[in-house]
């Protein structure tokens, strides 16, 4: 099956990072950084080692300084011109000449199928990615965005990253039920959000990391709030899982629930043993 390749990802940045205040009573939870990088940083790079170019941001009040970061600097680049310093600027230009950024805002927080919906104005009639950043994922080879890419160009439907996680744990997440198509790959049957973990029908986990085609617009209007009143992806996303159109994949690396300080925490000692191996 022939698809036609993913150039758009969309990042929900609305949110008010509660877990972190008062950090984030001024500053947005995805410019928290890991070492000298910011959240945010990471999912675009993550996003444009698969091939995305065009980044959709789905911001809020206060989410100014996401805009400022992907844009230049003409003060600190003037100060800091022909210094050392100068270099620790190259991975941030890289972005900015590579790729584009465009930016809604979603009034209300009403759920991340509520975000979704706010960028099909910045998305239009074509497949997209999606990428939480506070969930930060990792891999010594392939990004895992990369990795669904390849998925999506051979099923040509939506795609959602899924991790195994403990039993106890299911009720903070979306849970798959699926068949096996092959190794790491289900053939999604039904969804639920948060379930209790005696009514839940696995331990996959869905995580921050989706590639939806666009009828999941028309699905998401049509899909009344779910749990705490909110529109969850997840119940649109079953909507289609029904009529077979969508494909679990537990990908290759490692993530880091970086909305919470353990897995903050987590992330950072991790980066800081990396560049610091040796």
């Amino acid at each position: 099956m022939a698809t036609k390749k993913i150039s758009k990802c969309l990042f929900p940045v609305a949110g008010y990072g509660t877990r972190f205040l008062p950090a984030t009573k001024a500053m947005p939870k995805e410019m928290l950084p890991i070492l000298t990088k910011p959240l945010i940083q990471y999912g675009v790079e993550e996003a444009l080692a698969a091939g995305m170019t065009q980044m959709a941001m789905i911001t809020g009040r206060g989410k100014r300084a996401i805009a400022d970061h992907f844009d230049t600097s003409y003060e600190l680049e003037h100060q800091i011109l022909n210094t050392p310093k100068e270099s620790m600027l190259s991975e941030i230009r890289d972005l900015i000449n590579k790729c584009s950024f465009s930016y809604t805002r979603q009034i209300e927080m009403r759920g991340l199928g509520d975000a979704i919906l706010v960028g099909e104005t910045l998305i239009g009639d074509q497949a997209f990615g999606v990428i939480l950043a506070d969930d930060l994922c990792t891999n010594g080879g392939e990004p895992v965005m990369a990795q669904m890419t390849k998925l999506y160009q051979e099923h040509g439907c939506c795609i959602i990253a899924i991790e195994d996680v403990p039993k106890e744990d299911v009720g903070s997440y979306g849970i798959i039920e699926g068949e096996q198509v092959k190794d790491n790959l289900f053939r999604v049957t039904n969804m639920l959000e948060k379930p209790e973990p005696e009514n839940s029908p696995s331990t996959m986990a869905i995580i921050g990391r989706y590639i939806l085609t666009p009828e999941i617009f028309t699905v998401l209007r049509e899909t009344p709030p779910g749990k705490n009143g909110e529109l969850q992806i997840t119940d649109a996303l079953n909507t289609l899982a029904k009529q077979g159109k969508v494909l679990a994949y537990r990908f290759k690396g490692r993530r880091f629930d970086c909305g919470s300080l353990p897995g903050f925490v987590d992330a950072t000692n991790y980066f800081f043993k990396k560049e610091h191996a040796g």
